[in-house]
């Protein structure tokens, strides 16, 4: 049973007063999310009023409208804080203001302001106030967006505005999974309106299910790169079209289906509509796959060309990312679906019959048994298509063979761009400033030259990083305090229990996280394999261990919603002595406590269906360290010295959970507990930090989005 709860928010306009003239740059800033991850953006808005702050969900121009104007006139008269803010617009100014464009970088592949990359994705996860994701695929390319804009390097993204986002998750008392839908207005958001030429709302219209189904477009600022989010949510449509833009992942496969037509025929008629020329369209995932056809049908009518003659011209113009290691995980839709999105009108346009049409996207194009999906679609239509991992390449050259049968697996043209995340956005001020202090204040750059990095890393004392990770253990046990305290009263929890909340968690104790989509082959019940053990290694006076999870399941997925539960019901055991906590609503911001602050990022996935994964990574960069599976980017990173492995990492038809758990438990009782608690006279793990710094050094060169960046540049756009 799905069991959502809808809340309605009273839609208010916000007005940003006349800020007092030291504080007016605040106004610009608010609009470009490079705040975000700026070095002191969330700082200075925070500091206008902390408590306004998080009731906004760090939403600076909600903020701005919210703060009294004697709070503002005071912030103003406070020169430490007006310098702050100084320093603030100064490094906006400048960043936005570089003419150095990405030739000067080297391997400029024909991209220009003219010609950029367009980026397509379902979802963008640019920062929590804009909630349009869900989870990896969506922080993955906000990341992107962040890095192409540091690299200066030309990208214009297209994607969606849902106007209830992904559900909030809330666990009632029992630990069912309940979900929350709150309306995403776009008008107290930092989002643009997008007009034409004559000054109008500029609107797109794309034929669904025999009906023209418009769309207006927003335009988020994110550094120097421009996402475009179609929204259909305007009275010019019929209800049911209004809806088309409603929720993300939320609907059945039919309101599925449509809004990957709006994404991807409607996204390049946008691009058209503005007169950007791609060099390059980039699908991130197959939700956007329809833009190959769209692209075919343009360029069959401007060049008078067939179906046959334009796919080649199509094909060089398109380049696939997949991040499904499994057949079922992507996009596949009925015939009689399919028929009634996109009625007749489509195909005899492209000049194709109904079998040729579906065809398209049928491993066997003769078949006609088979649905119709994206992922064979854009394998046929794209000139290059990549993995994001190692393994993952692999993996997908094997699971896609069939679309070419000529060719052994290793000769099926799939090859890998192993995912990173964006460093400026998940590292911790508190290490964001040792890095600072001792690789030097473009840290951030020399994170791209191992050399560069190896030599300030190796320059941190084992005091400053260790001081430095307490301060954040601090942080994340009061986090871990207030949210469990404030969940508990939500729920109507007993006093005493909700009470219990604010002395829950040590920061002394070694600290294991584990947040993910829960979903089977994440394995969230593999650490509950054998509760008593798992006890004894929590329950131990000399060497307590504690952990924090986080995560939602699908709204249609009772399955995942049970291991919810079973995990939920577990942390109530009165033996854990309230060593075992989940946090609701799992987001980016949850997320950032999380990775910036624990002990050891735990992840147990079934090999090899971990595309790549990203949190790991995000722990790294904060000197946290792994304890995984051998999959994804685990298994490319890990060098026996800079984290801690789980199993072989050689599949096996024998049982591989029990397996696994048995090489979990073993090392944490061998490898991570002791060397965690084996301190020195000083009271200091000097093993356990050279461990943290080996972790930084060797994943943070690596496992960066600039990197993936320049190398999706270098490889794949050119």
């Amino acid at each position: 049973m799905i069991e959502i709860i809808e809340e309605q928010n009273n839609k208010v306009v916000p007005e940003i007063q006349v800020l007092p003239s030291p504080l007016e740059p605040l106004r610009s800033i608010s609009w470009n999310y490079w705040w975000s991850w700026s070095r002191d953006g969330a700082g200075c808005f925070r500091e206008l009023g902390p408590a306004i702050w998080e009731e906004c969900e760090h939403n600076p121009r909600l903020l701005l409208s919210r703060v009294s104007e004697y709070r503002l006139a005071e912030m103003a008269n406070d020169p430490v804080y007006c310098e702050r803010v100084a320093k603030l617009a100064s490094d906006f100014d400048e960043y936005m203001g570089l003419r150095q464009s990405w030739s000067n970088h080297g391997n400029a592949a024909g991209l220009s302001p003219e010609h950029p990359v367009a980026y397509f994705c379902a979802e963008f996860g640019v920062h929590n106030s804009l909630a349009l994701y869900s989870g990896g695929l969506g922080i993955l390319a906000g990341d992107h967006l962040k890095s192409a804009s540091d690299l200066r390097l030309p990208l214009v993204a297209v994607g969606l505005l849902y106007h209830q986002g992904y559900f909030r998750q809330r666990l009632n008392r029992e630990g069912w999974q309940q979900e929350v839908y709150r309306e995403t207005d776009p008008e107290i958001l930092p989002l643009h309106t997008v007009t034409g030429e004559d000054g109008s709302r500029l609107l797109i219209e794309v034929l669904i299910r025999d009906r023209a189904v418009r769309a207006q477009v927003w335009r988020a600022e994110v550094g120097r790169v421009a996402l475009y989010l179609l929204d259909t949510n305007i009275a010019e449509n019929a209800e049911t079209d209004r809806w088309v833009t409603g929720h993300l992942y939320g609907g059945d496969r039919e309101t599925r289906i449509v809004q990957e037509m709006l994404l991807g025929i409607g996204g390049v008629r946008l691009l058209r509509r503005l007169n950007i020329e791609p060099h390059v369209y980039h699908l991130n995932e197959g939700h956007s796959a329809f833009l190959t056809l769209e692209l075919a049908r343009e360029t069959m009518h401007s060049r008078g060309l067939s179906f046959a003659e334009t796919m080649p011209l199509v094909r060089e113009r398109c380049v696939f990312t997949t991040h499904t290691p499994v057949a079922a995980g992507n996009d596949e839709f009925a015939v009689d679906l399919v028929e009634r999105s996109f009625g007749s009108t489509y195909e005899q346009q492209l000049g194709l019959s109904h079998q040729e049409f579906l065809g398209l996207g049928r491993l066997d194009p003769k078949d006609a048994s088979e649905s119709f999906g994206l992922t064979p679609l854009a394998l046929r239509l794209c000139r290059s298509t990549n993995g994001v991992s190692r393994k993952h390449g692999e993996v997908s050259r094997a699971l896609w063979q069939k679309l070419w049968p000529e060719k052994t697996v290793n000769e099926v043209p799939i090859t890998h761009v192993t995912n990173g995340v964006h460093a400026p956005t998940w590292v911790a001020p508190t290490i964001r400033a040792l890095y600072e202090k001792h690789v030097g204040q473009d840290w951030a750059n020399k994170l791209r030259q191992r050399a560069d990095w190896e030599q300030g890393v190796a320059r941190l004392s084992d005091e400053e990083l260790w001081a430095a990770h307490l301060l954040l253990k601090q942080r994340l046990v009061a986090f871990v305090r207030e949210r469990s305290f404030q969940a508990r009263v939500d729920r109507g929890e007993a006093v005493e229990y909700a009470e219990a909340a604010r002395s829950m968690f040590d920061t002394n104790a070694l600290t294991i996280g584990f947040a993910r989509r829960v979903a089977g082959y994440k394995r969230w019940s593999l650490l509950l394999n054998d509760t008593e053990r798992l006890l004894k290694i929590i329950d131990n006076a000399e060497r307590p261990v504690q952990f924090v999870f986080a995560g939602k399941a699908h709204p249609q997925d009772s399955e995942a919603k049970m291991i919810l539960q079973e995990v939920a019901r577990w942390k109530r055991d009165e033996r854990l002595k309230d060593r075992a906590v989940f946090i609701d609503d799992y987001d980016q911001e949850v997320a950032r406590q999380l990775v910036q602050s624990v002990d050891v990022w735990l992840n147990v996935p079934r090999r090899p269906l971990e595309a790549s994964g990203t949190s790991g990574e995000k722990v790294a960069m904060n000197g946290g360290l792994n304890l995984s599976v051998l999959d994804g980017w685990w298994l490319e990173g890990y060098d026996g010295s800079n984290g801690f492995a789980i199993g072989s990492g050689v599949e096996s038809s024998n049982d591989v959970d029990a397996s696994d758990a048995e090489s979990l438990y073993r090392t944490l009782e061998q490898d991570v507990v002791p060397l965690y608690y084996d301190r020195d006279g000083e009271g200091l793990p000097r093993k356990w930090i050279w461990m943290m710094k080996r972790s930084i050094t060797t994943l943070g060169p690596e496992f960066n989005s600039d990197r993936m960046v320049a190398e999706y540049a270098r490889r794949i756009y050119s």
